[in-house]
């Protein structure tokens, strides 16, 4: 008989009653339930700690505007050869890119539970911005990092100047803002086109797009947010390629999912095991694919892909504007500007994801954040062909370029002396001095008016004022002695002079004629026939006008202590009575024969022509009231020796607007004659005697004659240093184009500082700067800098770009009262003056009964 112990369900039940009474699975279950409240957690309290360590991250970061010289195309000679020498030259350009983003790529990612927690933090931004007209390239970098890429960047680009700044903002109070994020069509180890199989530079189309974002307030920005990918990337296309040399078919081996593919080859195992071995080769023989030429060069590309570096990087397009259609449009157009970069068959093509939330694109976008969700990854050769720094040969518009290129100052740059300005490079801020022993050789300054000439010199003239250096500053717009005046300290009062021509009531006397020495004697006559050559054309002086002027010149100057003025010239040939009171103290046999053997024997008549010749020259400054009462006092109203031995400080207003261009320029002419008199007289002393004494011309061509050479290359021996400066070098030509003074100023001049010029005046200078800089930099020079060339220890320095210091606020009231002071002591009341002069010189009074006839044909 058969016995049942219990039903299935029932032994069933018992056994399921038995596992649930089992303490075993009762801590299983605890166990999978606190591990599953563990992970929720942990997975909570990543999401908290990411997002906030997403703004600790924003703001531990660096923003560099990078800004790249527009240098000059050379032309080309047209035709085959120019236009492949132009792609390569293109390519190899924007490689200097793909070296940068080589050396991020080959950074170890970060990783480590830290990482996993609060997010990577090795991203780093490259963007292009079109912000308020010009187009802007910025990198944003971790703190950390900084120094990294920068370093990098200069590796590759040497004459790059990056800036480190405050962040920038596109947004405003009314923008309509529209992004979009641009991925991958295809898996990660399929390429996209490159720069290296495009026939022209990529990011022009792309630039071409930006710079057309301008109306209705508009803004735009392109931000690769990118980081170094992890190696096992590469597996994919390596598999790829592995499986399709064997024999199968593209398709299959990218399409597809692993469980798919597995349940595939599990049939196919199956079915082998029932098939006959000729039908096994039949269909073997029929599933082998031969490749394409195409599909060739494809899996050639994804081999060139996985070979090099690769980054994970995301991409956003951000527009701005007050319109909302025009945002749209222009995000449209950015777009479609990326479709260069596709391939479409077998390759990767981008595709844009427009969220219909924007609010967390714009945030990311603000943050700099690295998307999980929206990356692909691209290699070096790829990114650099999204982005690079513009081209020399870029002609899209309104790209913001370096207006000149930087270099760095010398290593041997003094660390004492006078404080002439500073040069900042990559970071580093050097202070640039200058010895004394380096100035006596002169300093030569050129540039546009506006670009900081004036400034440059008062801050030097200060300086050295403040050191109780001897100083004169010749300014021919008043502005410049203005400013000096205002920063003179109150203990060095006592030894300003002014010298201000417009000053009237007490005119300071300032006598050519004058001199302390017979040796001095033709050299002011000598200085006074090149002023005149200065004022008037060569043609209306002659061999004549300088014989009979030096002849009159050296009898007026016959009496050491009461010599001759200017203003005496016209009497000396109507007035017998008057000459013979100089020739009674002449000695030169040469000179006392013009008059006893040549004048003697002169009729009326030709005195009187000679005389109208004469006034023709010498009458605007006798008939000028300002004029005469300045050039007809017998006396200076100072010693320009004594200004330079005892460091005293001579400020010279010509200011044209109230003292006439023609005035003005005589004056300065007599004043730096009289300083180079006084120098050369310096003989007399020893030469360790001898202070230096500094001379500030601005606008200088206006107050030099053709012994500018003579100063440059005798008067440093006696101490008289130069600092001289002007607008274009077609000022120092004369009117038969030759170019004497210029000569003398570059080969003279041992340091020589150059703002922006014009085209003529840089090919000159391009020379002297070479290979350094070059035209085109001088050309471009950047606001209120220098290109300079700098002496030190004797010996010509390696040039560099030199920024120079704002001016400061002086005092005006102390500067008031030190030109109130100068009058004083220095000017005389106008009245005795012009009672002397009308005394001496007979002016407005009845010739003498003997000359009456040569004084009426003279008029």
């Amino acid at each position: 008989m058969i016995q049942f112990t219990g039903s299935p369900v029932s032994q069933s039940f018992s056994n399921n009653a038995g596992i649930l009474n089992d303490p075993l699975f009762f801590y299983a279950i605890i166990a999978v339930v606190s591990i599953f409240i563990f992970l929720s957690f942990l997975f909570i309290l990543r999401a908290l700690l990411r997002f906030k360590s997403r703004q600790s991250k924003a703001f531990n970061r660096v923003v560099l505007q990078i800004t790249v010289p527009k240098e000059k195309k050379s032309e080309g000679t047209g035709g085959q050869g120019s236009q492949e020498d132009r792609l390569e030259q293109i390519k190899e350009e924007i490689g200097l890119t793909e070296t940068v983003f080589a050396a991020i790529a080959g950074i170890k990612p970060q990783g480590g539970i830290s990482s996993w927690l609060r997010g990577r933090n090795d991203h780093t931004s490259f963007e292009m911005v079109m912000h308020e007209g010009l187009i802007y390239f910025y990198v944003s970098v971790p703190d950390r990092m900084h120094s990294f890429i920068e370093q990098q960047i200069h590796a590759q680009y040497p004459y790059a100047h990056i800036e480190k700044m405050s962040d920038y903002n596109i947004f405003s109070k009314n923008s309509s803002i529209v992004g979009a994020y641009l991925k991958s069509s295809a898996p990660a180890v399929f390429p996209l086109k490159t720069y290296k199989s495009m026939e022209a530079d990529p990011l022009s189309t792309i630039l071409n797009v930006l710079a057309k974002v301008r109306e209705n307030n508009s803004s735009a920005a392109i931000q690769f947010t990118v980081r170094p990918a992890n190696k096992n990337w590469r597996s994919k296309g390596v598999s790829i390629v592995r499986e399709v040399k064997k024999g199968k078919k593209f398709e299959d081996v990218v399409s597809g999912s692993k469980f798919m593919k597995a349940l595939k080859i599990v049939g196919q195992g199956v079915g082998e095991q029932v098939k006959s071995p000729e039908t096994l080769q039949r269909e073997k023989d029929k599933d082998h694919y031969q490749l394409s030429a195409m599909e060739e060069e494809m899996l050639k590309g994804i081999e060139e892909k996985i070979s090099k570096g690769g980054m994970q990087a995301t991409i956003r397009l951000i527009s701005v504007s007050d319109d909302e259609s025009t945002a749209r449009l222009n995000l449209d157009n950015l777009i479609n500007a990326f479709s260069q970069f596709n391939l479409y068959r077998y390759g990767a093509s981008f595709k844009a994801i427009v969220p219909k939330t924007q609010s967390k694109l714009i945030r990311d976008f603000i943050y700099r954040s690295f998307s999980e969700k929206y990356n692909m990854i691209l290699n070096t050769e790829e990114m650099s062909s999204l982005w690079h720094l513009p081209l020399h040969s870029t002609e899209a518009p309104n790209i913001k370029w370096l207006t000149g290129r930087k270099a760095p100052p010398p290593p041997n740059i003094p660390t004492e002396g006078l404080l002439i300005g500073f040069v900042e490079y990559r970071g580093q801020k050097t202070n640039i001095y200058m010895k004394e022993a380096d100035r006596r050789r002169h300093m030569y300054l050129i540039g546009k008016s506006g670009g900081g000439k004036s400034v440059f010199i008062a801050k030097m003239a200060v300086q050295d004022i403040h050191n109780g250096k001897g100083v004169c500053v010749v300014d021919p717009h008043g502005d410049l002695v203005e400013y000096v005046l205002s920063h003179i300290p109150k203990e060095r009062a006592d030894d300003v002079i002014i010298f201000d021509p417009s000053d009237v009531e007490r005119p300071i006397g300032l006598n050519m004629l004058e001199a302390k020495s017979e040796d001095q004697k033709d050299f002011a006559v000598q200085e006074m026939i090149s002023i005149f050559y200065k004022l008037f054309p060569p043609e209306m002086i002659g061999p004549m006008f300088e014989h009979n002027m030096r002849n009159v010149m050296l009898t007026l100057m016959a009496d050491l202590k009461n010599p001759g003025t200017v203003i005496d010239i016209p009497r000396m040939f109507t007035d017998d009575e008057y000459v013979k009171k100089y020739l009674a103290k002449l000695k030169d046999p040469v000179v006392r024969a013009f008059w006893e053997k040549e004048m003697a024997k002169t009729s009326d008549f030709h005195k009187s022509e000679m005389l109208g010749y004469l006034i023709s020259k010498v009458g605007r400054f006798v008939e000028n009231e300002m004029m005469r009462n300045i050039m007809g006092q017998q006396k200076s109203g100072f010693d320009f020796r004594e200004v330079m031995d005892q460091n005293k400080i001579l400020l010279v207003n010509l200011a044209k607007g109230k003292t006439g261009e023609v005035n003005a320029k005589l004056l300065g002419l007599i004043v730096v004659a009289k300083l180079q008199m006084a120098a050369l007289a310096r003989a007399d002393m020893p030469e360790e005697q001898r202070d230096d004494f500094y001379l500030y011309i601005d606008e200088f061509q206006n107050f030099v004659t053709d012994s500018i050479s003579t100063i440059l290359s005798e008067a440093r021996k006696y101490k008289l240093n130069l600092i001289i400066a002007h607008q274009y070098m077609g000022q120092l030509t004369d009117d038969k184009g030759r170019a004497d003074i210029r000569d003398a100023v570059l080969g003279n001049a041992g340091t020589i500082c150059s703002a922006r010029i014009g085209p003529d005046d840089a090919e000159i200078l391009a020379k002297e700067f070479a290979p350094t800089f070059g035209s085109y930099d001088l050309l471009n020079a950047p606001e209120y800098s220098w290109y300079t060339k700098m002496l030190i220890d004797n010996t010509a320095s390696k040039p560099f770009l030199m920024q120079t210091f704002p001016p400061e606020e002086g005092s005006t009231e102390l500067g008031s009262a030190i030109k109130e002071l100068s009058r004083l002591k220095f000017g005389r009341d106008r009245r005795i003056v012009e009672a002397e002069i009308m005394d001496r010189t007979k002016i407005g009074q009845p010739e003498s009964q003997g000359n009456t006839e040569a004084a009426e044909a003279s008029l």
